[in-house]
C-alpha cells in the first residue's frame, strides 16, 4: 500500500543540484532517492522605533530577508561499494568553497519535478550510516541548507516598491536623511525637496527619530 508522499515519489523525477558555471568537471549531482519532505523558510526584518511614554513601539519595515530551503537528502553507493565521500559527499562541500573567478562559492539550482530553488550553499551537515567490512562510508544522510540568490535588478522589475502617485508616512530613523528618504521611496533623492516642504521641514539637519513624515504625492 502506497501513502501519498510514496506515490508522488515514485512519479516525480529525481532530486539534483545544478551548478552554475562549474570551472572543472560535471555540473550535475544526481540522487538516486528523493526527499520526502523539504523545507521553505522567509522572513522580514523590522526596527522597533523608541518613543518615550509609548506602550508600544511603532516599527518601521527595513528589508526582507532571504528565503531559505532546508532538505533531507540520502546519498548511497551499497550498489557499486564506492565510497560515498567520492562521489557525492565530496562534490557538496566543494559548493561552499569560494571559486577564485568569482570570489564566492558557487551559485545552485535545487530541481526536483516541477521545483526549483536558486541560492547558495549555507551549511551542509554529514552523517554517515552505512559502511562497508574495510570501514568505506557506502550511504549518508544530507542535511542542506540553500539561502535564496536573487540580483538586485530582478527583485526590483519583479516588485517595484514605488508608488509616487500615492501620500505616505515615514517614522524617521536615526541615520535618516530627506534624499535618503526620498532616494527610498521615489528612487529620486532630488525629491527631498517635495518632502522638506510638506512637513514644513526649514532645516533638514534637524531629523529626529521617531518622527512621522508625509510623504506628498509625486506626479
Amino acid at each position: 500500500m502506497t501513502n501519498p508522499i510514496t506515490s508522488a515519489s515514485q512519479s516525480l523525477q529525481r532530486a539534483k543540484l545544478i551548478i552554475e558555471s562549474p570551472v572543472t568537471g560535471d555540473n550535475i549531482i544526481d540522487f538516486k532517492f528523493n526527499p520526502t519532505e523539504y523545507q521553505l523558510q522567509k522572513a522580514n526584518n523590522f526596527a522597533e522605533i523608541a518613543i518615550p511614554g509609548l506602550e508600544s513601539p511603532p516599527i518601521q519595515f527595513v528589508r526582507g530577508n532571504c528565503e531559505k530551503l532546508s532538505v533531507e537528502l540520502l546519498a548511497d553507493t551499497s550498489d557499486t561499494l564506492l565510497d560515498v565521500r567520492v562521489v557525492y559527499v565530496n562534490k557538496l562541500r566543494n559548493l561552499l568553497r569560494i571559486r577564485s573567478e568569482s570570489h564566492a562559492p558557487p551559485i545552485v539550482n535545487f530541481v526536483w519535478s516541477n521545483n526549483e530553488f536558486r541560492g547558495v550553499v549555507e551549511s551542509l551537515n554529514v552523517t554517515y550510516v552505512l559502511f562497508s567490512p574495510e570501514g568505506v562510508p557506502l550511504r549518508a544522510k544530507l542535511s542542506l541548507t540553500l539561502k535564496e540568490y536573487r540580483p538586485v535588478e530582478i527583485q526590483l522589475k519583479d516588485s517595484p516598491r514605488t508608488s509616487p502617485d500615492l501620500e505616505k508616512t515615514w517614522v524617521v530613523r536615526r541615520g535618516d536623511k530627506l534624499s535618503s528618504i526620498a532616494a527610498a521611496v521615489y528612487r529620486d533623492a532630488g525629491v527631498w525637496r517635495a518632502i522638506a516642504k510638506a512637513n514644513q521641514i526649514q532645516d533638514p539637519r534637524t531629523l529626529k527619530p521617531g518622527r512621522v513624515l508625509t510623504l506628498p504625492r509625486i506626479r
